[in-house]
C-alpha cells in the first residue's frame, strides 16, 4: 500500500479561499496570555501583541493564529471551572485582533478557541478561522458558530484535558495512530452534521495534546495516514516538550529548556511537511519559512520523477 501524499486542496474561509498544498503555509502564533508554556506574558498587552503580529508578517507568516488563554499541561483549559472566562478571553483577544487588521487589512487571522462566545465575537470582529483544540469536543455550541459564520476551522485532536495528561495510560504506535484518526474523523462528522462543508476543514494531529514522548514520534512517523480523512493537515510541533525530552543528553541528562528547543522544531516541521503537512504552526517565523522552503523542494523533486 502507498503512502498517501498531500495534494493542492482548498480551504474555505469565513470570506475567502486559500489554496493548500503547492507551498507549506507558515502560521505564526501570538499568545496573548501570562502563562503560555513557550511565550506566556511577553505579548499581554495590546501594544505588544500587535507589534510582534506584525513582525510575523514580515517575517513571512501566511496566517496569524491568535490565543488568549493557554492549553499548556496541567491548566484547567475546556474544563468548566477555567480560570480564563469567556469574557476575560475576549477581553484580551479582541483589542489584538482589531488592531492587526487596522494595521494589516485583508491579513488571516486565526483564533485560537475552544469558547463558542469567543469564537462568535472573533468572526464577527474580523478573523477567518476556528482553531479549536478539542476538535469540537469542549463546548456543543461551536460548531454550530462556525456554520453560521462561514469560518474556516482546524479540527484538533486532544487526548483527555490538560490536568489529566500526565495520568493517561500509554499506547503503542498503532494505538496512536489509531485514536487520532478516530477522534479527527468524529470530529469531521460533527462538522459536517453542523452544516460546515468538509472543504471548511483542515486537521491537526495535535502533538503534545495527550501524547506522550514517543507516542509523538509514531505519530509523526505515520502522519500522513490522517490523509486518508480527506482533508489537509496543519502540525502544531514547535518547542514542545518532547523535543526537549529528545535534547535532555545534550543538557546533562534534563529536558532541554524552550530556548533551546529551536532547531529541533524545525527538523520536526520539515518532517511534517514530509509527512503530508500543508501547514506549520510556529514561534519563530522566518527560520520555519525557510525550512519549508527546502522541504516544498524535495517534495516538488519526489512528485516530478
Amino acid at each position: 500500500m502507498s503512502t498517501p501524499t498531500r495534494t493542492p486542496a482548498t480551504w474555505r474561509l469565513r470570506s475567502r479561499a486559500l489554496t493548500l498544498g503547492q507551498r507549506t503555509l507558515v502560521m505564526g502564533i501570538v499568545n496573548i496570555t501570562p502563562d503560555s508554556f513557550s511565550d506566556g506574558g511577553d505579548f499581554l498587552t495590546p501594544d505588544n501583541a500587535v507589534a510582534h503580529a506584525l513582525r510575523l508578517l514580515g517575517e513571512g507568516a501566511d496566517i496569524l493564529d491568535l490565543g488568549a488563554e493557554s492549553t499548556r499541561p496541567g491548566s484547567r483549559a475546556g474544563d468548566a471551572a477555567s480560570v480564563v472566562s469567556a469574557g476575560e478571553e475576549q477581553a484580551r483577544l479582541l483589542p489584538v485582533l482589531e488592531g492587526i487588521l487596522r494595521a494589516r487589512p485583508g491579513v488571516i487571522v486565526s483564533v485560537d478557541t475552544y469558547k463558542a462566545a469567543t469564537a462568535r465575537a472573533a468572526l464577527a470582529a474580523g478573523a477567518e478561522i476556528i482553531n479549536d483544540v478539542s476538535g469540537f469536543t469542549w463546548d456543543a455550541e461551536m460548531p454550530a458558530v462556525c456554520a453560521e459564520a462561514g469560518a474556516g476551522v482546524v479540527l484538533m485532536h486532544t487526548r483527555g484535558r490538560p490536568e489529566e495528561w500526565r495520568a493517561l495510560p500509554r499506547l503503542d504506535g498503532d494505538a496512536v495512530v489509531a485514536a487520532v484518526r478516530d477522534s479527527l474523523a468524529a470530529s469531521l462528522a460533527a462538522a459536517a452534521a453542523a452544516g460546515i462543508s468538509p472543504h471548511a476543514v483542515v486537521l491537526d494531529p495535535g502533538y503534545g495534546f495527550g501524547k506522550r514522548y514517543g507516542e509523538n514520534y509514531a505519530l509523526l512517523a505515520r502522519q500522513a495516514d490522517l490523509l486518508t480523512l480527506g482533508r489537509p493537515l496543519l502540525a502544531g510541533l514547535s518547542r514542545k516538550s518532547f523535543l526537549g525530552r529528545t535534547l535532555a543528553p545534550l543538557h546533562n541528562g534534563v529536558d532541554a529548556p524552550v530556548a533551546a528547543r529551536e532547531t529541533a522544531s524545525l527538523a520536526a516541521l520539515t518532517a511534517a511537511i514530509l509527512h503530508g503537512a500543508s501547514i506549520v504552526r510556529v514561534h519563530s517565523v522566518r527560520p520555519a519559512v525557510e525550512a519549508a522552503l527546502t522541504a516544498d523542494a524535495i517534495l516538488a523533486t519526489r512528485q516530478a520523477s
